[in-house]
Parts: C-alpha cells; structure tokens; sequence
C-alpha cells in the first residue's frame, strides 16, 4: 500500500510549484491558463495521456479560458508519491503548450452545517441534495461537481447567530490576499483563534465563511 503524504510532504517535492493542496490534504490543485478552447483541449489530452499511464484519473474542469485539475486518491481522498509523479508530469505538458499555472484561481468550497442533534438534520440534506452520506458527518457529489456538506456538531444553541457558512479552502500563499479583500468589501475578521488553520469572517450583515488552510 502507498503511503499517504502530508500537504507539507506533497509540497516540497520537487516539480510541484504549479500545485497546491486543499481540503485537509485530501485533493492536489492547479489552474492553467491556457487563452482558447481548442487549447484547453489540447492540454486535456495530454493530461489523459499522463493518467492513463499513471493508472489514476484526475478531475478535470475545461473552460475556454483554462483547466482546473485535481488529483486525488479515489473513495479515500488523499496525495500518494504517484500523485508528485503525475503533477510534475502534467506541469511539464502545460508548459510544452504554453499554459501558465495560476495559484490563486486555486480553491475548494465547503458547506458547513452546525446542528445539535446531526443524526436528525443530516437526511434532510442527504433527501434534498441526493448526496450519499459519507462517515458520520459528510455528504458529497458522487460526481464531485457540487461542493461538500459538513455538520459540525453543536453544544448549546446559539441564538441570533447562522448556523450556515461556507468553508472556503485556500492555498496558505493565498489565504492573506482573500482576507484582506474581504475587509476592503466591508467584511470582518470574527475569529482569528484557529489561524493560521482559518479565519472566521462575516458580511456586513453577519453571515459567515471560513478562509481555511488546515491540512
């Protein structure tokens, strides 16, 4: 069995500089700017050619402005060496066709939902949603197109306070710019206890996310 690599381990391998990883070190991230559609093509074909001989399938997200890829241990989640094998691989073909890797179009996106009694809410999301249930407090796409749901589980009630927000997951050389815009949009920081893990900010009516870099 190979064995599973931290976020740190997985980023100072060599030749992975395009990448970044998210998502407690579940998924290995990159955006290449590639200008046109028949180039976005071109670059998915290549990157088909690195995961057939790889023996593992990426996620692959194609616009006419670029492709988003992510790697990821399938049902487990999780970065493997073959996955440094693979990133440098694909950052070597997107340099052969002239497409830039941009680190801040990078991000993973989370719903976290805070419940007291999580066994009751949670197949009411599962219902409305269609997601399968995952563990004891997950539900995901089956084809990873919308974001997760996450429960986190509750002590007392909390009057006046969403129990909806969204957990955006950010590369940690990015996580500064994406707060300070937030503050420069009239947002605030509510919480810096867990930083540099996340940050809690709100809107200016209160409603919160999580600017996260755990993992």
């Amino acid at each position: 069995m190979t064995e599973r690599l931290s976020a740190a381990q997985f980023g100072e391998s060599g030749g992975v500089e395009d990448w970044r990883v998210l998502w407690g070190g579940g998924l290995a991230c990159a955006y290449f700017a590639t200008g046109s559609y028949q180039a976005s093509l071109t670059l998915v074909q290549a990157i088909g050619e690195v995961a057939a001989i790889a023996g593992q399938d990426p996620d692959v997200d194609v616009r006419a402005e670029g492709v988003t890829v992510r790697l990821f241990t399938a049902g487990t989640y999780g970065l493997t060496d073959r996955h440094v094998l693979m990133a440098r691989q694909i950052s070597e073909a997107a340099r052969r066709l002239q497409a830039t890797a941009d680190p801040a179009a990078v991000q993973h996106v989370q719903v976290a939902i805070d419940a007291l009694d999580i066994a009751r809410v949670r197949p009411f999301w599962h219902a409305v949603l269609g997601y399968p249930e995952v563990a004891d407090a997950d539900l995901l796409d089956v084809h990873r197109v919308g974001p997760p749901f996450w429960f986190q589980q509750m002590d007392t009630e909390r009057p006046q306070r969403n129990r909806i927000h969204i957990d955006i997951y950010l590369p940690d050389d990015q996580v500064q710019a994406r707060i300070a815009a937030a503050l420069a949009a009239g947002g605030s920081i509510v919480s810096d206890a867990h930083a540099p893990g996340w940050w809690t900010l709100a809107d200016p009516e209160g409603n919160e996310c999580d600017l996260a870099i755990w993992g």
